[in-house]
């Protein structure tokens, strides 16, 4: 049983926002990869033991075909302490988590390897050899993270962006991490995704650079720079996801009370508000790298298994968006 199970029962429930009696979202996403080949994945330096099981466990339900990249004796040697058969995965040797993260991005450069995971390596020495402007994995897209939450309180995919890349973005990238999410939406099945541009008001004010942004990406939207999605902005968080608060408040939007993706100010704002929603919402939350060649899984050594099986779906979902495939 999760370790959150108990924390779960005890959510207080907030009369403002509908709360669903249970989990609704992850297991749709591993339920549409049943008819996908799986995608073969460069899983750099499984070295821990959530780390190599991870990787083997998304292999087992036919999501991912690992390559794992590492020191070939200690991973061996993972292996069996944990009573896992690794042989018939290729296995290739890298002395240095360095060597091993720049492996897996030539890997994904080639076409060897479809997405690259991160195993038991620090994220930004993966980061660093994916986003290097010659040997990595960069695109004209400014690269973006996506948190995808399961919460009982509340009745849709939620997206949340970017709480894990991109420290404090200039509006031109708030550009591309918005198409980044949108882009994410319609893999995983939202047609016109409702994307709220947050900040701590609902209106314009020149000292808040938030509501600035908010307001520019609007109008990007509406002559056409950003396609695929509904805008609305500056929300506050409550008139985001409950239609009562925006009531209360006056506010008549398409996206207010019912938005799919949430684009946070900056890196810390996201961050804290993805791990409040799972710490004390009772929130799942799986996540991905976007604006690179390939899907980037990143996962923490916290992650339970339904985070990781779950993350990996949305790379094969990500990657099937714009590569059909039917399962023979």
């Amino acid at each position: 049983m999760s370790d959150l199970a108990t924390l779960v029962d005890a959510v207080a429930v907030d009369p403002l926002v509908g709360h669903p009696p249970d989990y609704h979202v992850f297991h749709k996403f591993r339920d549409r990869c049943k008819n996908l080949p799986a995608i073969s994945t460069a899983v750099v330096w499984p070295l821990s033991d959530v780390a190599l099981q991870g990787a083997i466990e998304a292999a087992a339900h036919g999501l991912i075909e690992p390559s794992l990249i590492g020191p070939g004796a200690a991973i061996r040697a993972l292996a069996a302490k944990l009573g896992i058969d690794i042989s018939k995965f290729a296995l290739v040797e890298a002395e240095t988590e360095e060597k091993a993260a720049e492996i897996g991005c030539i890997q994904c450069r080639t076409g060897e390897a479809l997405a690259i995971m991160k195993g038991s390596l620090h994220t930004d020495e993966l980061m660093k050899a994916a986003m290097n402007r010659d040997t990595g994995l960069r695109t004209a897209r400014r690269i973006s993270h996506v948190f995808i939450m399961d919460t009982p309180a509340y009745a849709r995919t939620l997206l949340i962006t970017d709480a894990a890349i991109n420290i404090a973005p200039e509006l031109e990238d708030k550009v591309h991490i918005v198409q980044n999410a949108i882009d994410l939406a319609h893999a995983l099945g939202i047609a016109e995704p409702k994307v709220a541009l947050l900040s701590a008001i609902e209106t314009v004010n020149p000292k808040i650079k938030s509501t600035l942004d908010a307001a520019a990406l609007c109008k990007m939207a509406d002559r056409g720079q950003i396609t695929g999605g509904i805008l609305d902005g500056p929300l506050a968080f409550d008139t985001a996801v409950s239609t009562k608060a925006a009531g209360i408040k006056k506010l008549v939007s398409p996206v207010t009370g019912q938005a799919d993706i949430l684009v946070v100010p900056d890196l810390e704002s996201g961050n804290m508000l993805a791990k409040q929603l799972e710490y004390l919402g009772g929130a799942q939350l799986a996540g991905i790298v976007l604006g690179a060649r390939v899907p980037a899984i990143l996962t923490s050594r916290a992650d339970s298994a339904e985070t990781r099986l779950t993350s990996c779906a949305v790379a094969v979902l990500l990657h099937y968006a714009t590569h059909p495939a039917v399962k023979v």
